[in-house]
């Protein structure tokens, strides 16, 4: 009986042996993978990077307007009226944001719109302002007077050559402002238009940017 056992054993082991080798199922094939679209990938990358450069300029400009339209901006001098303080052809750094907070103050040059109906009306004016509401202003043998007090004005080379002016009281929310060249005729300002509203007034010119020996605050 044990002899009869392994030898059947023995012949299971022998018939499934060959079977295991020669008559298995196949096995399948793996799959083949696809070859990389070549064409499609720089196509989108190239798109990426158009967009990436697309959303910074896109940051980039609105930034730019935004001090632009709040902020600051450049303004170029125009004629003689701001002589010897400004001369034609500097370009200023005008600072718009310090009017967002506060109102324009005595010996600040400003820019503002020509309030004028002239034919050769320009689109700005430089001035300084000599007057803020409330003042009176008077100009008396070629001096100024403000509130009845002298004022000295270093920022200017003569006396002032026009005609006697005022007294005159400047109103709320208006402001006076004359050019430093007091020359007769030289200037176009609060003389002849009166006093400007403040909303006329588009900012401060705080530096002289152009030409760069000039390179100065004002």
């Amino acid at each position: 009986m044990t002899k009869l056992s392994d030898s059947l054993q023995d012949a299971e082991h022998a018939s499934m042996g060959p079977r295991r080798r020669s008559g298995g199922a196949p096995k399948p094939e793996a799959p083949i993978p696809d070859k990389p679209d070549k064409q499609r990938r720089p196509a989108a990358r190239w798109a990426s990077e158009l967009w990436d450069w697309v959303r910074t300029l896109s940051i980039a400009l609105t930034v730019v307007l935004l001090l632009h339209f709040f902020v600051f901006n450049l303004s170029t001098v125009e004629g003689q009226s701001m002589e010897p303080t400004l001369y034609e052809g500097e370009w200023l750094f005008v600072n718009k944001f310090s009017y967002l907070i506060g109102g324009p103050d005595r010996g600040e040059v400003v820019i503002l719109k020509d309030p004028t109906n002239r034919l050769e009306k320009k689109e700005y004016l430089v001035k300084r302002v000599i007057g803020v509401p409330g003042d009176t202003i008077e100009i008396r043998e070629g001096q100024l007077y403000r509130n009845g007090e002298l004022i000295v004005e270093p920022y200017t080379d003569t006396e002032i050559e026009d005609l006697d002016f005022g007294p005159y009281k400047v109103d709320e929310g208006m402001y006076f402002v004359m050019g430093d060249n007091r020359h007769a005729r030289a200037s176009l300002d609060s003389r002849s238009f009166g006093a400007v509203s403040e909303d006329l007034i588009r900012g401060r010119a705080d530096f002289i940017l152009w030409p760069i020996a000039k390179l100065n605050a004002i």
